[in-house]
């Protein structure tokens, strides 16, 4: 579980915008991490998806490495920020967009 650890922990610290998820941003394998792509693409923002079905390690590791027991999981500049209903919530409230502008991460603006 150490190697899954410092292989998540690198994936969080490497890339600004990380989500952990069923399946590929291309490809979801799921309707949770399908609906968080589909936030992350309108808004215009460059992220990593890391599909959590080809590595088991990994799918259990990300749940203990954020203490949250669902994928898919975001992280924003190395921080949690949460699973598909909150960043759906978020992104609604228009709190995520507030927060990757604030953290630097680039948004399309919605006309």
């Amino acid at each position: 579980m150490t190697d899954a650890k410092t292989r998540i922990e690198s994936e969080v610290t490497s890339n600004d915008v990380v989500l952990f998820m069923k399946g590929t941003p291309q490809f979801p394998m799921c309707g949770f991490s399908g609906q968080v792509t589909q936030i992350l693409n309108y808004l215009g923002v460059n992220y990593k998806g890391v599909n959590v079905l080809e590595d088991a390690d990994i799918r259990q590791g990300i749940k203990d490495y954020a203490n949250w027991p669902t994928i898919p999981q975001l992280y924003v500049k190395g921080e949690f920020v949460g699973g598909c209903d909150i960043t759906r919530e978020m992104f609604q409230s228009g709190e995520l967009q507030q927060m990757l502008t604030e953290k630097g991460i680039a948004v399309k603006q919605s006309a």
